[in-house]
């Protein structure tokens, strides 16, 4: 029995009975405090590479997630390691700590976008690396096995992302085809 028929997924690997539409890339940013225990300048460069990042104390994703991959080779690419100080899979804790100043983290714009007071709480870098991005698909059963509301979830799925990219609400973001 069939668990699931559809899912928003980042990095995902198609499987045999799965139709992958990639929707999105996603832009990554250093994400700190704006509380003076912040660990970088005051005022934030606009943009860092990956080999920036080393020296900085890292809250990030365990293993398994899907950016953490994303992360790993970004800094296996760079030659160097990230300095982990907390592993923390669950966003809202993650972004509790960074919050609090127990760290930074690299993650999309969207971390942030649930803060309505997100410019007052937190400082954005841009990760200037071009592959250190966050690849987002529109994954589903193949259109013979979706059911028709299936078929109409997955349009409407796709054209909501297509809209907040467009409209410059999802910060960040950009369509692929």
């Amino acid at each position: 029995a069939r668990q699931l028929d559809l899912a928003i997924l980042f990095d995902s690997q198609a499987g045999r009975r799965w139709s992958v539409m990639p929707l999105l890339e996603e832009k990554l940013f250093l994400i700190e405090s704006r509380q003076p225990t912040s660990v970088t300048a005051a005022k934030p460069p606009k943009r860092m590479s990956v080999a920036q990042l080393g020296d900085l104390p890292l809250i990030l994703p365990t293993g398994s997630h899907g950016l953490r991959s994303t992360l790993e080779g970004a800094f296996a690419r760079a030659k160097c390691k990230p300095n982990v100080v907390a592993e923390i899979d669950s966003l809202a804790m993650l972004m509790d700590a960074v919050d609090n100043g127990l760290g930074c983290t690299v993650q999309p714009w969207a971390a942030v976008g649930r803060y309505a007071d997100a410019a007052q709480r937190f400082k954005l870098t841009e990760i200037s690396d071009t592959l250190a991005r966050r690849a987002t698909a529109l994954c589903s059963l193949s259109d013979d096995e979706l059911s028709p509301a299936g078929l109409a979830a997955r349009v409407v799925l796709a054209d909501c992302a297509r809209e907040a990219v467009l409209s410059g609400r999802w910060v960040g973001a950009r369509l692929v085809s």
